[in-house]
């Protein structure tokens, strides 16, 4: 039996799709559905974007983004939180906040999901870098340690409590150590 090779989506195609829970994401032809966030991974989120919009939304410098679509460099991705310096904040034609965003973000934070491989989300992060995006984080709450990819620069491996986290510029007021973000994962 012969196999008949399927036809790839376009990424115009596949942006014409609906929308899935969780969402899935499109490269080079293939669309990945990203796994079902769970409990520590929610946490994490939400913890990352409302730490970074409370320093930086009200002076209107940046704000942060759960589960953003970003479509850029042949790509539509979907980090679990997208930050953008608020001169690159998309606008629709009343002055709001675009509900597409063909662009990529400053700052990408991934956060894995048990069971998860980081190859798709180191992709994803690395993608990101390569078209402007200046600083990804890759954090691991299973083994409570994150991984800084700086633009231009090696990787850095934060494990310990103390390590304060190296953020992006826009929000340099942000001063967290690696302790204080996985604390919110602690309930007593």
């Amino acid at each position: 039996m012969v196999a008949t090779p399927t036809r790839q989506l376009s990424l115009e195609e596949f942006l014409q799709l609906p929308e899935t829970k969780p969402a899935s994401e499109y490269s080079n032809g293939e669309i990945i559905q990203k796994p079902m966030p769970q409990g520590k991974h929610s946490r994490l989120q939400a913890k990352s974007v409302n730490a970074i919009n409370n320093l930086v939304e009200d002076a209107k410098i940046a704000l942060a983004f759960p589960e953003l679509r970003c479509t850029f460099g042949g790509r539509s991705i979907v980090p679990d939180v997208a930050v953008f310096a608020w001169n690159r904040i998309p606008v629709d034609e009343k002055g709001n906040i675009a509900n597409v965003f063909n662009t990529y973000p400053d700052w990408t934070i991934e956060i894995l999901s048990p069971e998860q491989s980081a190859t798709k989300p180191i992709k994803n992060i690395l993608h990101c870098l390569n078209h402007g995006t200046s600083l990804g984080w890759l954090i691991d709450p299973e083994e409570c340690n994150i991984i800084v990819y700086p633009q231009n620069q090696q990787p850095i491996y934060l494990e310990n409590e103390t390590d304060i986290l190296p953020v992006h510029e826009i929000v340099k007021e942000l001063h967290l150590t690696l302790g204080q973000l996985f604390k919110c994962l602690k309930l007593n």
